[in-house]
């Protein structure tokens, strides 16, 4: 699964960040300035859920 982020580089790295706790990322893209050229940047995001829990029996 591929997510993009639109921001600034600042919020972007927090989000991406965020995205870390519950999902298992493999890639995080360097940040491309948007179009106009102004302070906003784009993210890309390679992730994929977390692989399943195995329940322990007690």
């Amino acid at each position: 699964m591929r997510i993009r982020l639109s921001g600034t580089e600042d919020e972007c790295r927090r989000t991406a960040d965020a995205i870390a706790r519950v999902l298992d990322v493999q890639e995080i893209s360097r940040p491309y300035p948007n179009r106009p050229p102004g302070r906003l940047v784009r993210l890309y995001l390679k992730v994929q859920p977390p692989a399943p829990r195995k329940e322990t029996a007690e």
